[in-house]
């Protein structure tokens, strides 16, 4: 089995098959692919980890997709919408302690007084942060028209995730209608590498009904859109969601846990110079999900800097960590993370993606 696998690390590329197979592995042979991706992924990215500081500014959305909680429907949700100003503090503390960057997230909408006070709230923290606290926003499908007006203010990273590339388990998991398209998603993904942005996408791992080969497939798919940053995870249902109703024929949750560090160092292999997120749900797992990430093929994690009052009304899925912490805590206690997974933290970096810089045909 090790033989196969000490094949498959040296390959330019890497079929479906291929793929399948590593995102399936258990045992001492998951424990060899993994050990062996995390000591390869050194030697070409190094060990410097990148801090993202994450203000989830707030939890309005206009989408309804089923496994979220805070979906429009939810009528449970305790809905919130941080002040400018206060956004703005944020981002000045996440400057001020050398994060390099700030990622700003809301629930989707697109109406114009949101998309004006997003262009404002751009070039404020810019100014604000003397132009160097790099900037990455997650806000949805928006026109290209909206999209270029970020750019141009001052965001440089945009993370839109598809969550499926399947087309019909995407249709599983999100309504089948105007405001949840397949094709308005992928197109808009597109357009944001058009303009010019770094572009992100992500999935979830361990869905209802959802197999290692379309797992594979989603892995192929970043590759062939040349995505430059991907955000995946573990699926947690959430009580509030219409997936919850097939809770029980998930995979357990330790499984989803293990193929989704699977999915992170099948991916580094796949694209070795992409940016890939220690994404903060495998933490709702196990306690050390982040920095067991991190050793196998992340190299950007996102410290929680909203203000803690808000922190647990934003809950995409249950039992979210982090929600009680204030923003010193957060960053301190990820500080430890990174230097327990044997990584160092690139301070006042942006960190921006090798493989962007590389499919612009610049130098970075």
């Amino acid at each position: 089995m090790s033989n196969k696998i000490d094949n498959l690390l040296v390959k330019e590329t890497l079929t479906r098959d291929e793929l399948s197979f590593l995102i399936s592995l258990e045992g001492v042979e998951r424990d060899y692919f993994l050990k062996s991706v995390g000591n390869k992924y050194v030697e070409t990215l190094g060990k410097k980890v990148y801090f993202r500081g994450l203000v989830e500014f707030s939890n309005y959305c206009t989408k309804d997709c089923y496994y979220c909680g805070i979906r429009k429907s939810n009528n449970h949700s305790e809905r919130y919408d941080i002040d400018d100003q206060a956004i703005i503090e944020a981002a000045i503390f996440a400057h001020e302690n050398k994060y390099g960057s700030l990622v700003l997230q809301s629930g989707e909408r697109s109406d114009t007084t949101f998309t004006s006070r997003i262009t404002n709230l751009l070039k404020a923290i810019k100014k604000a942060t003397n132009g160097e606290l790099g900037i990455t926003i997650s806000l949805g499908e928006q026109s290209e028209e909206v999209y270029r007006e970020w750019f141009e203010a001052g965001a440089h990273r945009y993370l839109l995730r598809i969550e499926s590339s399947n087309k019909e388990l995407y249709y599983k998991i999100h309504p089948e209608d105007e405001k949840h398209n397949f094709e308005t998603r992928i197109n808009c993904l597109k357009t944001l590498q058009k303009i010019g942005y770094q572009t992100g996408t992500g999935v979830m791992i361990g869905l209802p009904l959802q197999s290692y080969e379309q797992l594979a497939d989603d892995l192929l798919f970043f590759k062939d859109m040349n995505i430059d940053m991907v955000g995946m995870g573990p699926f947690i249902e959430h009580t509030e969601t219409p997936l919850y109703a097939h809770k029980d024929i998930l995979w357990p949750l330790q499984r989803r846990f293990d193929v989704s560090l699977n999915m992170i160092a099948a991916l580094r292999l796949l694209m070795p110079d992409i940016n890939i997120a220690a994404a903060t749900a495998l933490q709702a797992i196990d306690p050390m999900g982040r920095e067991k990430a991190l050793r196998y093929g992340a190299n950007v994690i996102m410290p929680n800097i909203t203000p803690t009052l808000h922190r647990k009304d934003y809950t995409l899925y249950e039992n979210k960590p982090c929600t009680d912490e204030g923003a010193e805590d957060c960053s301190n206690c990820l500080s430890i993370r990174v230097e327990m997974a044997g990584r160092e933290i690139g301070y006042s970096e942006w960190g921006d993606s090798k493989h962007y810089f590389k499919r612009q045909g610049k130098s970075n």
